[in-house]
């Protein structure tokens, strides 16, 4: 059967124009054309195209154009091997995601006031504690996330224990690949309340956008298997 790419557009809910940028990328296998120069489509394109937009979904655009290109060479192993990479990340960053959990928990509800909880740093100080560079507690403060107090003779900052504790859940945070953006509720709640109840709504939120993902990967990896069938 043939098919027209405002036939495949509309199947996928996209453009034609994208249907043609798809086939000439190499994300649809070879296309023929009539011997006016029209492409002539057909189901097998159809379904490159659906099974690469499912593999976007679930992985990324690169990583979907690399699988179809290497099913296109009829080199199956090495599509399989990048789906195999995809999951073992999401299972890293799923790992990941419990340590920071548990980590900011203990930080979340730590004791300001403890004996051996340092009251004062420099900013080269706390660098050194966290393990960052200082232009990385700069980006932070401009971002409104830390607030550190400013010595009035020498400007030097300096961060307090609540600053501390503070930049411990962001490094830690931007670890578990949070936006600055995402940050900012979880501090101005933990301020505010006292409590890590915003900590953990954002953990919650993170663990359902995995899990999102993975159900796009399960849905993908089921178009790639009856499309390479």
């Amino acid at each position: 059967m043939t098919l027209r790419p405002v036939d495949l557009a509309r199947a996928a809910g996209i453009s034609t124009q994208q249907v043609r940028n798809y086939a000439d990328a190499g994300i649809l296998p070879p296309t023929p054309r009539t011997d006016s120069g029209y492409r002539r489509f057909e189901d097998r394109h159809l379904q490159a195209l659906l099974t690469y937009r499912a593999l976007a979904r679930g992985f990324s655009a690169d990583a979907a154009q690399g699988v179809m290109h290497a099913v296109h060479d009829d080199d199956v192993p090495r599509a399989l091997a990048m789906i195999d990479a995809g999951h073992a990340e999401l299972h890293e960053q799923r790992r990941s995601l419990q340590e920071i959990n548990d980590a900011l928990e203990v930080i979340a509800d730590q004791d300001l006031d403890a004996a051996d909880a340092p009251s004062s740093l420099r900013i080269g100080e706390l660098a050194a504690h966290l393990g960052v560079r200082t232009s990385a507690l700069r980006v932070w403060e401009a971002a409104g996330l830390l607030a550190p107090q400013r010595d009035h003779a020498t400007k030097y900052r300096s961060y307090s224990a609540a600053d501390i504790r503070d930049a411990r859940m962001i490094r830690m945070l931007r670890q578990g690949r949070y936006l600055l953006d995402q940050i900012r509720p979880v501090l101005e709640g933990l301020r505010e309340t006292g409590s890590s109840d915003a900590l953990r709504e954002a953990i919650a939120q993170r663990r359902a956008q995995l899990t999102w993902r993975a159900t796009a990967m399960l849905e993908a990896a089921a178009h790639l298997h009856r499309y390479v069938s």
